[in-house]
């Protein structure tokens, strides 16, 4: 059964940090490119950061560039999202998905609220 979790959301003040997980199991992890996407209320889904199967390969939206950072420990099914000087319109429901191909796996997401 395919599975991936994220954890690490939760309220931040403006200006600090968070660092997302998310765990894999079912598949053969270290094979697929690792992306965050984000959604706010009312608006529409926004990929946010990418990292490749192979080499490790990333590329950022505009809005997270210079701010986040996306990584993957393999040994671990794992895929990390660092986010620094985090600003009230990072606030969203922040998915992982697993790429193959034509397979995409989507998991349930994790709330991010940036606020004072």
């Amino acid at each position: 059964q395919v599975q991936l979790v994220e954890s690490g959301g939760g309220l931040v003040q403006p200006g600090g940090s968070l660092r997302l997980s998310c765990t894999a199991s079912g598949f053969v992890f270290s094979m697929y490119a690792m992306s965050w996407y984000r959604q706010a209320p009312g608006k529409e889904r926004e990929l946010v950061a990418t990292i490749g199967s192979r080499i490790g390969s990333t590329t950022y939206s505009d809005s997270a560039k210079g701010r986040f950072t996306i990584s993957r420990d393999n040994a671990k099914n794992t895929v990390y999202l660092q986010m620094n000087s985090l600003k009230p319109e990072d606030t969203a429901l922040y998915y992982c998905t697993a790429r193959l191909f034509a397979v995409n796996y989507w998991g349930q997401g994790t709330q991010v609220t940036v606020s004072s």
